[in-house]
């Protein structure tokens, strides 16, 4: 893999994305662009569409099967290029399970039952959240650890599971040898994109209300509309208080981040501006940032024996790296 500036300090780069609908527009200014920029400055980056976490919430079989192909689409019609990173579906590679297996039995029931994701999603299945939900931190640790990977870009929402992922490397290591690196977060510098309808709340992908929600392959009609009927307040001007102003700051930090001014800038820019004319800019910027990975995607998604030869390679070099760190784990534990 061909490199411009390489930073040797980042020696293997994991990360995962689960298979659960077409990403929106803060997973593309956060983790997304985030990986399209490090598969340039990494030698070594693996990026998995991780469909067995997804797994646990329970999904119909063909929606699953073409929801794998549209964020592998999406993925590529960001940038991700499968000659500078392995992108590849998470149970093809079996060593990630395997390995999962061997690591929950260093990990004890009242770790994971601290995780606030499980205290949530159980609580909302009625207290009967499967052993899957449970145990995916778990197999989490796996993923990144089968590649002896040294960072993780994460959310800050999952902090708390890669300080899992720390640990167990610590005590494998403090039982066997040290065998493991223990990997370190690279944290997205980008803000979080709230939801357009509820200001308060981060824009997510199962938000019931469909206009809280810009996805990356929405229509020009559609982004223009969700901006329109995006809140806000009763003033007029656009300024900068998140605290204070959440509505119209949502709006101007994702003007920020898609044009890559600062806040500041942005809200220069936009002297004069009332609102409801500052809502119909960002929604223009965010189409024209937009297009050619809609364009893309619809491409992509017309040639699916080509994305399941991208998945297919991508395992195929996955599954070189991750056989002889898995047979050197069955040894040290005695498995042979």
């Amino acid at each position: 893999m061909s490199r411009g500036t390489v930073n040797k300090g980042l020696k293997r780069i994991f990360s995962g994305i689960q298979p659960t609908g077409i990403p929106h527009l803060g997973n593309y200014l956060g983790a997304i662009t985030n990986w399209v920029r490090l598969q340039e400055e990494c030698s070594s980056v693996l990026y998995s569409i991780v469909d067995l976490h997804s797994l646990t919430i329970p999904r119909e079989p063909t929606v699953l099967r073409e929801s794998i192909l549209d964020i592998t689409a999406v993925l590529l019609a960001c940038g991700l290029n499968p000659q500078k990173c392995f992108l590849f579906q998470q149970s093809q590679v079996a060593e990630h399970t395997e390995l999962g297996w061997i690591l929950g039995c260093f990990t004890s029931v009242p770790r994971l039952q601290h995780f606030p994701h499980w205290k949530v999603k159980n609580a909302s299945q009625k207290n009967e959240g499967t052993v899957g939900l449970f145990t995916y931190p778990v197999l989490q640790a796996a993923d990144i650890l089968l590649y002896k990977s040294s960072h993780v870009p994460v959310g800050e929402d999952q902090v708390l599971h890669l300080e899992l992922t720390q640990d167990t490397a610590r005590r494998f290591n403090k039982k066997y040898g040290e065998f493991f690196p223990v990997p370190t977060a690279i944290l997205s510098a980008s803000r979080k994109v709230k939801s357009l309808r509820d200001p308060t709340s981060k824009m997510s992908k199962s938000d019931p209300q469909k206009l809280a929600t810009v996805s990356i392959t929405d229509s020009p009609e559609e982004i223009v509309l969700k901006f329109r009927k995006a809140v806000t307040d009763f003033t007029s001007e656009v300024t900068y208080d998140p605290d204070g102003r959440p509505g119209v700051s949502n709006l101007v930090a994702i003007h920020s981040a898609i044009t890559g001014l600062s806040t500041e800038e942005v809200v220069h820019q936009s002297v004069g501006l009332d609102t409801a004319h500052y809502k119909g800019v960002v929604a223009e910027a965010v189409i024209e940032k937009l297009a050619p990975v809609r364009n893309e995607f619809k491409r992509l998604k017309g040639d699916r024996s080509y994305l399941e030869k991208v998945l297919w390679t991508g395992a195929e070099k996955a599954k070189e790296l991750a056989a002889p760190v898995y047979q050197e784990v069955k040894r040290l534990v005695g498995l042979h």
